[in-house]
């Protein structure tokens, strides 16, 4: 295989992982879930988020497809399943029911137990999301037979989830800087948005079904 068709083979699934696992949106989601947690809890989150969508991305890329055939499950589905779970947390964001971001802070309540929010919502499905899985099945399939093509897949995409890493671990100075009501407000405002996008994964999975 030569070079140039692994660089485009790279470029695509960077550019499609990109948009799909969106890093940029992640920090400030990140920031309404886990904005008042210690600086400590955070790092262990998005580290464990970041490893459990990793596992969850290397599983389907490898085996996504024919798991999903084995049993009857279309990714039309998985978009509406997907998009319903992401409306439900977005519900709790709005609303501010059951919100991590409200719980009180470690100074004020030292013994609280904090729901684990590293593999739902963070890992599957806000970075392990409908559109992610889809893509790195589309992607490695593209891919079949050639390991240094599948490789470059996995590596680019490994590449992708650090940023998206990166972005979970300086939402902490975003947190800090716009304060605790600027918190809220971006909470409500982003659950309106992650609303907005489940619909969207339940339209689509609609669409085509009917298509």
């Amino acid at each position: 295989m030569n070079a140039s068709a692994l660089i485009s083979a790279a470029l695509q699934t960077f550019l499609t992982m990109l948009v799909v696992m969106d890093p940029i949106g992640l920090a400030p989601l990140y920031i309404s879930l886990a904005g008042q947690r210690p600086t400590a809890e955070r790092r262990a989150i998005a580290l464990k988020a970041s490893l459990v969508a990793g596992g969850i991305i290397l599983v389907f890329g490898l085996l996504g497809k024919p798991l999903l055939d084995h049993l009857g499950i279309s990714l039309d589905a998985f978009r509406v399943a997907g998009g319903i779970l992401l409306f439900l947390i977005a519900l709790d964001m709005v609303f501010a029911r059951g919100n991590p971001s409200r719980e009180p802070s470690e100074e004020d309540a030292p013994d609280v137990v904090r729901p684990d929010i590293s593999v739902f919502p963070l890992a599957i499905p806000l970075i392990a999301g409908p559109g992610t899985l889809a893509s790195i099945m589309i992607l490695a399939g593209g891919a079949h037979g050639r390991p240094l093509l599948l490789g470059t897949v996995f590596v680019v995409t490994a590449g992708v989830l650090l940023l998206c890493y990166l972005a979970l671990r300086v939402s902490g100075q975003i947190a800090r800087l716009i304060g605790t009501s600027g918190l809220h407000v971006i909470t409500r405002v982003l659950g309106v948005l992650l609303a907005a996008l489940a619909v969207q994964y339940v339209a689509d999975g609609v669409r085509g079904f009917l298509g």
